[in-house]
C-alpha cells in the first residue's frame, strides 16, 4: 500500500475486527519484526505488552483503542511520539445514555420500586422534579460536557468540576482543589467520569463522598462512576452506603475487573452494577477516525485528541 504499517497490541481483545477494518487502508500486524521494525508507523494499543513500542524507530502516532490513556502511560518505557485517545461522537453518545439513565433511575426512586415489586408493595414514593435535583459531573471534557447537555436538557440543574476552569452555559462550574469541596457540597448526584491519574486514584473515597448534600429531595446522595474503576475505593463505598453518607450507588467500573465474586457490591440492595459496559470500544465507530487522522497527519496536518502525558489526559 506504500504506508506505514501499524502496530495493533491489545491484550484481551480479540484483533479480527480490529484488523480487517484497519487494514482497508494500511498492513496491520499483531507483532513487530523485530524490535526494532522500522517499518512501523502507527501503534492502536490497549494494555500492550511494556516496551514493545519502545524500540520502534519510525513510530509517529500511538492510538489508544479507550479514552482513557492511564494504560498507555503505565508503560515506563513509552516513546516520546504523540498520544491520541480515543473519540468518536457514537461512544460519546452512549456515554451519554448511560449516564441520562442511571440520573433517570435514582431520581425517579428505581431501585426502590424494584425493591417493592419483589416484595408485593404497591406505594407511591415521592419523586422529585428534575429542576429540583442537582447532577454534579466530575470530568468535564467531551463526555462530560454530553452528559450535561442531555441532562440540562431534561431540566436538572447541573454542577461540573474540572481541575482547570471548562465554563459551559447552564453549568454551575467549579474547579482545581479549591472548588472541590464546593462542588460536592451543592451536588444531589454525583457522576464521575474522570481520567485516572495520579491526582485522581482513589479519588472517591469515604470522605468525599460525606461531603455530598444528603439534605436533598433524593433522600440522600447518590453516586454514579463511569469513569475508571481505580478512581473510587470499593471498600468506602459499602462503608459510605451502610453508614447513610449516600443512599445509593450505580457503578460501571471497579478498583479489580471483572468484580470479583466475593465483593459485597454485588450483593449490596442500594447498588445497581454494571461490568464495565458503559461503553464498548466498537473498532467500527473507532477505527474510521483513527486511519483518518493518520492521512491527516501525513497531510501536515495538527492531530486532534492529543493527551498531556504529563497531566495524564
Amino acid at each position: 500500500m506504500g504506508k506505514g504499517r501499524i502496530l495493533f497490541s491489545a491484550q484481551d481483545i480479540d484483533p479480527q475486527r480490529w484488523q480487517e477494518l484497519l487494514s482497508q487502508s494500511r498492513e496491520v500486524v499483531l507483532e513487530p519484526n523485530g524490535p526494532d521494525d522500522p517499518s512501523i508507523e502507527y501503534a492502536v494499543v490497549w494494555r500492550h505488552a511494556p516496551g514493545v513500542l519502545s524500540k520502534l524507530p519510525n513510530l509517529k502516532i500511538i492510538f489508544s483503542i479507550g479514552a482513557g490513556v492511564d494504560h498507555v502511560l503505565a508503560d515506563p518505557d513509552i516513546p516520546h511520539v504523540p498520544i491520541v485517545r480515543a473519540v468518536a461522537d457514537e461512544l460519546t453518545q452512549l456515554m451519554t445514555e448511560y449516564v441520562v439513565w442511571r440520573v433517570l433511575d435514582h431520581q425517579r426512586q428505581g431501585m426502590l420500586y424494584r425493591e417493592q415489586q419483589t416484595r408485593g408493595i404497591w406505594n407511591e414514593p415521592r419523586q422529585p422534579a428534575a429542576g429540583a435535583v442537582h447532577v454534579g459531573i466530575m470530568g468535564f471534557g467531551t463526555l462530560g460536557c454530553d452528559a450535561a447537555k442531555a441532562l440540562l436538557a431534561l431540566g436538572f440543574k447541573v454542577n461540573g468540576w474540572s481541575r482547570s476552569p471548562r465554563p459551559m452555559a447552564g453549568v454551575t462550574a467549579f474547579h482545581g482543589a479549591d472548588g472541590l469541596d464546593a462542588f460536592l457540597n451543592a451536588t444531589d448526584i454525583l457522576v464521575s467520569l474522570l481520567p485516572l491519574t495520579p491526582a485522581t486514584r482513589g479519588i472517591i473515597d469515604y470522605d468525599l463522598l460525606g461531603k455530598l448534600n444528603r439534605g436533598n429531595p433524593l433522600g440522600g446522595a447518590v453516586l454514579i462512576n463511569a469513569g475508571r474503576g481505580q478512581l473510587q475505593k470499593d471498600a468506602d463505598i459499602v462503608r459510605a452506603l451502610d453508614d447513610g453518607l449516600i443512599k445509593e450507588a450505580s457503578l460501571d467500573v471497579f478498583e479489580t475487573e471483572p468484580l470479583p465474586a466475593t465483593s459485597p457490591l454485588w450483593s449490596h440492595p442500594k447498588v445497581f452494577i454494571t461490568p464495565h459496559t458503559a461503553v464498548i470500544s466498537d473498532p467500527s465507530y473507532l477505527v474510521p477516525p483513527m486511519l483518518a487522522q493518520m492521512d491527516a497527519f501525513e497531510r501536515g496536518e495538527k492531530l486532534l485528541n492529543m493527551i498531556d502525558p504529563k497531566a495524564g489526559y
